[in-house]
């Protein structure tokens, strides 16, 4: 009876021993398989993350590229920009000269354009400025009045001598770069009828749009009818006085102290 009992026991002691090992080795199983899963999931995040490093590298390495290219043509263009001070009798503002640049949009040209004529230096007389400036394609013409206005436009195809016609030009502008209506300026103002961009005439000096602006034989007004083949500024009616003494003044009292014409 005694053995019985102690056979009994002993099971009992196994049976629960085996329970415990059993129960002990599942907690370790489970832990490890946790531990195993959260290793797995940190591997995946790890290589998420590196996959989307590797998708956003060519995109960080491109809008590097693009800052120091930027670096490297402000470099490049601020001898330019102080060049242009230097040699301009008009523009004497460092914040004039980079909106000219910004809206030419042109490096090449803005780099070796040179100041081909000067009513100073060469006279006030539309045959000498046609002389100077005509089929030289690319043209800025930018113009000072006694009362310091300072304007002028842009063309792409440039003035053609004493044909008498309209020239064609869907990039020309006109700008503003100083007036007496402050909060308005620097601006640009765009082409809105191309076929009339500019006009070339030998007894005209620059003439912008259909009399946009315009300089006769002499070199003086002429007249500033803006509005009319070119985009007005905002809250500005064609055909008012407001119009018509944006650019100089006035619509034709205006007194022209320099023209200076550029291109290469």
């Amino acid at each position: 009876m005694k053995i019985e009992i102690e056979e009994k026991w002993k099971k009992e002691i196994e049976d629960k021993l085996k329970k415990q090992i059993e129960d002990k080795n599942k907690e370790i199983e489970e832990k490890l398989k946790k531990e195993v899963e959260e290793k797995l999931n940190q591997e995946k995040d790890n290589q998420d993350f590196q996959n989307e490093n590797e998708k956003m590298k060519p995109i960080f390495d491109k809008l590097f590229t693009k800052y120091q290219k930027r670096i490297e043509l402000k470099k490049k263009l601020e001898p330019i920009r102080k060049n242009f001070l230097q040699f301009s009798e008009i523009v004497k503002d460092i914040e004039y000269v980079k909106k000219l640049q910004k809206w030419i949009n042109d490096n090449y040209f803005f780099s070796k354009m040179k100041k081909g004529f000067s009513a100073k230096r060469d006279g006030f007389s539309s045959q000498n400025w046609h002389s100077k400036v005509d089929n030289k394609g690319k043209t800025l013409v930018i113009i000072k009045t006694k009362d310091n206005f300072i304007f002028g436009g842009f063309t792409q195809v440039g003035f053609n001598g004493n044909t008498g016609e309209w020239i064609n030009d869907s990039s020309a502008f006109i700008f503003s770069l100083r007036n007496d209506k402050g909060d308005r300026i620097p601006a640009k103002f765009t082409i809105k009828i191309p076929q009339y961009a500019i006009y070339s005439k030998s007894s005209y000096g620059p003439l912008f749009g259909d009399n946009d602006f315009e300089l006769n034989s002499n070199l003086q007004p002429g007249y500033s009818n803006f509005g009319r083949s070119y985009n007005l500024p905002d809250g500005i009616t064609y055909d008012t006085n407001e119009a018509k003494s944006y650019l100089a003044g006035s619509y034709n009292k205006w007194v022209v102290d320099e023209v200076e014409t550029y291109f290469i």
